[in-house]
């Protein structure tokens, strides 16, 4: 029998996924730990390995295939020694046998016997059937009738509500006797299902989500397909912005003596090749601001509050089909140096789709910088089940107050977006504190 090569699951909660593109062909001999395929998920572009060895007998997904589930058969292998041609036909081979099998009727047994009753006819008597009724009157007693049967209308508007599809139980009429007539199913009612009765007392449940119609226009345009990852961030910053209260506190932070830091920094660290950003260490202060204000290093989970006892800091990156978040793991205890070179590897990594999921997914908390286009403030969406999110505005000369002076400084502006379920407006302020001291006072963070 070919061996099935089966769709994987490449991270823990992929679902479905796309078959970018095959990196082998039908008649191919392939070894354990090849790479058969580059699967898109919903986050990054990965590589299939082989676990079997054999030949490509058959591949049944062709490349460029989306929505391709978890565990759908995408290509045979044929074993070391197996007819490759024959083992691409065995699926062929067995479908025809199970068409072939003949189909028993579901309401005959053995025996004769129909659903366990003998096929002989009922004879009926007069002190069970009452008087003269015979079994064919029985049968049709028994025999339910329909909706459309009990509710009282018009010909012409029973053949109004088939033709459109309307519930007539669902419509009062307002005929003779309450009996539904043409015009009872002109009005905008009629065109809507029926709507289950609700018990007093019930709460009304929420209208489901419908999916987006598409957009009739005159306008010239394209229609470009979603990516997996496009319609991934479409369906969870709308659960977020749907589900999480968000409350935001925004700090001006002055950078002066932080940049002072970096350039000091930088010199010494020429020779090994490592180059400080301002982001590398903006990451390190939200860390170290998380550690010491715990409150704030948590994640809402229905009746639990998870409490995280070291900050994993995810980093916003742009990458051509969206947005990705790699993490920074344990920023808290790490060197300034060593965040950099980890945050140059994963970003370099992220934009060419090679991350794997444990590089992206979990985190404690996030950070978001847009001051490289010149933004001076923004909120950002929490990203779930995270509680918090850092929005990191562009460093500007502003006028400043510093030792009771009025003086020209270089100041950002900083936003936490807080989960309002986990975080209280007072918590979010002393991180917001605590960030603001650090930024300013930076040795403080590598101390």
């Amino acid at each position: 029998m070919p061996i099935e090569l089966k769709m994987p699951a490449l991270s823990p909660t992929m679902e479905e996924g796309t078959l970018a593109k095959w990196l082998v062909k039908e008649g191919d001999s392939v070894a354990s730990g090849d790479i058969l395929a580059e699967i898109e998920t919903d986050k990054a572009t990965m590589e299939f390995e082989a676990v079997d060895e054999g030949t490509i007998a058959k591949i049944l997904i062709p490349e460029g295939s989306d929505g391709v589930k978890v565990g759908e058969v995408i290509a045979l292998i044929a074993a070391e020694g197996e007819d490759a041609s024959a083992a691409a036909s065995a699926p062929e081979k067995k479908k025809e046998k199970e068409e072939e099998k003949p189909t028993p009727s579901p309401s005959l047994k053995e025996g004769g016997e129909q659903d366990g009753k003998s096929d002989a006819p009922a004879q009926s008597s007069p002190s069970s059937q009452g008087g003269d009724r015979g079994v064919g009157a029985a049968v049709k007693a028994d025999a339910p009738k329909s909706n459309e049967d009990r509710v009282k209308a018009s010909p012409l508007a029973r053949r109004l509500a088939e033709q459109k599809g309307i519930d007539l139980s669902g419509i009062t009429g307002s005929g003779p006797g309450g009996r539904i007539v043409k015009a009872d199913l002109d009005g905008g009612a009629a065109a809507r299902p029926a709507q289950p009765e609700r018990a007093a007392g019930d709460a009304p449940k929420p209208a489901a989500a419908t999916p987006s119609q598409p957009v009739e226009t005159d306008i010239p345009h394209e229609a470009v397909k979603l990516s997996n990852m496009r319609k991934t961030i479409a369906r969870r910053l709308t659960e977020s912005k749907q589900q999480i209260p968000h409350i935001y506190l925004t700090v001006d932070i002055q950078l002066d003596a932080l940049l002072k830091l970096r350039s000091q920094l930088n010199a010494s660290l020429e020779a090994r090749g490592v180059k400080l950003s301002v982001n590398d260490m903006l990451i390190k202060a939200l860390a170290v601001a998380l550690i010491e204000v715990p409150e704030c290093n948590v994640s809402f989970a229905g009746d639990q509050l998870l409490k995280f006892g070291r900050a994993d800091i995810s980093v916003a990156v742009s990458i051509p089909n969206g947005l990705i978040t790699p993490i920074i793991t344990g920023a808290d205890t790490k060197s300034l140096s060593a965040i950099a070179t980890e945050m140059k590897d994963l970003a370099g990594r992220a934009k060419e789709g090679k991350l794997q999921p444990n590089e992206y997914q979990g985190g404690t908390a996030s950070i978001s910088n847009m001051g490289m286009f010149g933004i001076k403030a923004f909120d950002a969406v929490i990203n779930p089940p995270q509680a918090m999110i850092m929005a990191i505005g562009a460093g500007e000369k502003r006028p400043y107050v510093i030792d009771e002076s009025l003086q020209i400084a270089t100041v950002m502006s900083a936003t936490g977006s807080f989960d309002h379920r986990a975080i209280d407006g007072a918590d979010g302020a002393k991180l917001m504190q605590a960030f603001k001291r650090l930024v300013e006072s930076p040795l403080g963070m590598i101390a």
